[in-house]
């Protein structure tokens, strides 16, 4: 940290400290596979995170074919939606080892998986309801259809070590 003589004063007080690095781009339809996973390994979480959230973004836009007009008001709409989704599904503490707990335990965990499950169709529906004032019940349909489609394409390609996926 930047620091002046007087008083220990950063230079982050004034907004004089360095600039922050300029996101990266990447050409990754040219890439091979092995170049992308190389790239992606040696990302930060975060911004695994934020890739994976931003070829989500593009590939809900180009499957639904909403109007330039709509876009920017659909993608903040959208983000709201997968913030809240994204704090749903932090409050279930799933523990892995089923067979470590007692009955009492699992049970209280199935009926807490039941009830973040319904929290996520409750915010499915509210956000459904927001979709619609921006673009068709077709579309809205279409976007959840599209969401299931990139999960199992993500699934896909982490049980078989991060090859692209098989056309079904």
């Amino acid at each position: 940290m930047l620091t002046f003589g007087l008083g220990g004063i950063s230079a982050q007080q004034f907004n004089l400290a360095p600039a922050q690095t300029k996101k990266k781009e990447y050409d990754w339809k040219n890439m091979n596979p092995d170049q992308r996973k190389k790239i992606i390994n040696e990302m930060a979480p975060e911004e695994r995170a934020a890739l994976l959230r931003e070829f989500r973004e593009k590939m809900i836009l180009a499957e639904l074919d909403i109007s330039q007009e709509k876009q920017e008001e659909f993608k903040a709409l959208y983000a709201e939606y997968l913030d809240k989704q994204g704090e749903i599904k932090k409050k279930f503490d799933n523990t892995p080892d089923y067979d470590s707990l007692s009955d009492e335990e699992a049970k209280k965990q199935l009926n807490e998986s039941f009830n973040i499950g319904q929290q996520l169709l409750n915010n499915r529906k509210e956000y459904s309801e927001k979709f619609m004032k921006v673009i068709p019940p077709q579309k809205v349909l279409k976007l959840y259809d599209t969401e299931g489609m990139i999960r199992h394409k993500i699934m896909d390609m982490k049980n078989e070590g991060g090859k692209p996926p098989k056309r079904r």
